[in-house]
């Protein structure tokens, strides 16, 4: 008979064997000669991906071996396995080979070049609907590679958590051609996000855009943990305390209609 602790032993290893060959790190072409690197989760049977978009300036400088340079304790960085367990294929994605971060460039031709390339890689090796899912500052990203996507290539839906909704130095999501997209949208906010690019009273700037779409919902949220700078990843800003509820109910949002 086998002993129980060797036999739990066994099974830890064979879990994080599992989960290590399930992980790994992948580059892909995307403009000439420019790469674009992001962290791949596959779950077993998957229902659908979602490419992660983190907030701040966006360059993770993933290593060749998974870890994290900078933003780790990101919202969607850090939630990324709970995505997995929800059955969702992961893509974090870093700044391109061309760049050390995502400043001045998320509301560009070339970062929807680079992830209309990460989309069509997604859809070849996962065979699932993709989705793109931006933090604070990556909603700039999801947004606006959804509409410069609409005509073909793009995502099949977009959640947008704790929306950029005013701004003086880039492009604001509700300036975003929003109106154009025939996908759906799904808007994830704190209702006490004490960023003041974000506060939940400017809200309706975002709603009023997506009004004529055929899917579209506000999911809301209070309370959790509220720690440091309001605008970071630890503070209401970031779900803090809540992120198995967040993630759960992003991810049932997404495969409802599926």
């Amino acid at each position: 008979m086998r002993h129980p602790l060797l036999f739990a032993l066994s099974l830890g290893l064979a879990a994080a064997s599992t989960f290590a060959a399930a992980q790994k790190v992948v580059d892909i072409p995307t403009r000439t000669g420019v790469t674009q690197r992001f962290l791949y989760i596959a779950p077993a049977a998957p229902k659908a991906a979602v490419v992660l978009f983190a907030g701040g300036h966006g360059g993770l400088h993933i290593s060749d071996s998974g870890a994290f340079g900078w933003g780790g304790g990101n919202f969607l960085v850090r939630t990324r396995q709970l995505f997995a367990d929800q059955g969702l294929v992961v893509a974090v994605v870093d700044a391109p080979s061309d760049r050390q971060d995502l400043n001045g460039f998320r509301d560009t031709a070339e970062h929807a070049t680079d992830i209309k390339a990460v989309i069509a890689w997604l859809k070849d090796n996962a065979r699932v609907p993709v989705w793109l899912v931006g933090t604070s500052r990556g909603t700039q990203s999801a947004a606006s590679i959804a509409t410069r996507l609409e005509s073909g290539g793009g995502p099949d839906g977009i959640v947008l958590t704790s929306t950029i909704l005013t701004d003086r130095r880039s492009s604001p999501v509700p300036d975003l051609p929003l109106e154009t997209l025939k996908i759906p949208v799904l808007v994830v906010h704190h209702e006490e996000d004490g960023c003041r690019l974000c506060r939940f009273a400017d809200m309706p700037l975002l709603m009023n855009k997506l009004r004529g779409l055929l899917r579209v919902e506000l999911i809301t949220y209070k309370g959790g943990s509220n720690a440091g700078d309001p605008c970071e990843a630890r503070a209401y800003h970031g779900f803090n305390g809540l992120e198995p509820e967040v993630v759960s109910r992003i991810a049932a949002w997404i495969t409802a209609k599926l």
